[in-house]
């Protein structure tokens, strides 16, 4: 029985792994077998990074959130207890957007937060 080489399935299967390779530096997108294992590399990085982009958005939001609340003369974990004491339910998304966009409706937020503690 003669041998079976697959030519046209590994081709396509290779050229798939070289197209996702596509601007990676060097032998990275010109060798298969360096693609390949760079490819990999690369899913790991998006799965890993797709959780740790929730991570790094909640901390700059808290960091805005706590530099808007000093103005204010409140801490950040002072103005969050204020707000839950007052019964206010804003996620830190809206908060921190507020504190850039909007400081007066911040500010009010804030007063709210200092009279219910």
């Amino acid at each position: 029985m003669p041998r079976v080489k697959g030519g046209t399935v590994t081709r396509r299967r290779r050229n798939k792994v070289l197209k996702l390779a596509k601007g990676y530096y060097g032998s990275k997108h010109r060798l298969f077998k360096v693609a390949k294992q760079q490819v990999m590399k690369s899913y790991n990085y998006a799965y890993r990074d797709r959780r740790n982009k929730k991570r790094d958005f909640r901390k700059l939001w808290i960091t805005r959130i706590n530099a808007a609340a000093r103005i204010n003369g409140l801490s950040y974990s002072r103005l969050m207890f204020g707000l839950k004491e007052a019964g206010i339910e804003v996620n830190r998304k809206m908060l921190a957007e507020l504190a850039i966009s909007d400081e007066k409706a911040f500010a009010e937020l804030a007063n709210k937060a200092k009279a219910a503690l």
